[in-house]
């Protein structure tokens, strides 16, 4: 995909200009309406985003790939959930936020949203019972 590729948005034309919206735009929207869902736990990227990201490089976009074609865009979507959840219901509800959200923000057509899911989190209490501890050491 070519890195400067934009989306252009002819209903939003007027005399001032156009509005083009770049697809890491998208990527980013796309991935914060995922992260929203109660019993998804992550956005899963590449190797080279999980690299970036532990040297502290934030990427919003990580686990979303965009794609523009002739009738739409088509997302890709690549998330864990926790353990014990309605992994289809999950799928749905990414679905549906992800496309409320770039419809709502952008205007843009869809072709699809395809979620992925790469994984189960496993959610240990020794874990969570040491971070509430340290998060109270913290606080005092």
């Amino acid at each position: 995909m070519n890195e400067y590729q934009l989306l252009d948005l002819e209903e939003q034309e007027n005399d001032l200009g156009r509005v083009e919206i770049s697809p890491e735009v998208i990527e980013v929207i796309a991935g914060l309406a995922a992260a929203e869902i109660e019993g998804v736990s992550a956005l899963r990227g590449n190797f080279a985003n999980d690299v970036a990201e532990r040297f502290g490089k934030k990427n919003h976009g990580k686990g979303v790939k965009v794609e523009l074609g002739e009738n739409g865009v088509t997302i890709e979507v690549s998330v864990v959930a926790y353990y014990g959840v309605s992994v289809p219901e999950i799928g749905m509800q990414v679905q549906k936020n992800i496309q409320q959200a770039l419809e709502t923000m952008t205007a843009i057509s869809l072709d699809g949203i395809h979620v992925h899911v790469v994984g189960i989190h496993f959610e240990k209490e020794e874990e969570t019972t040491l971070e509430l501890a340290s998060a109270e050491r913290l606080s005092e």
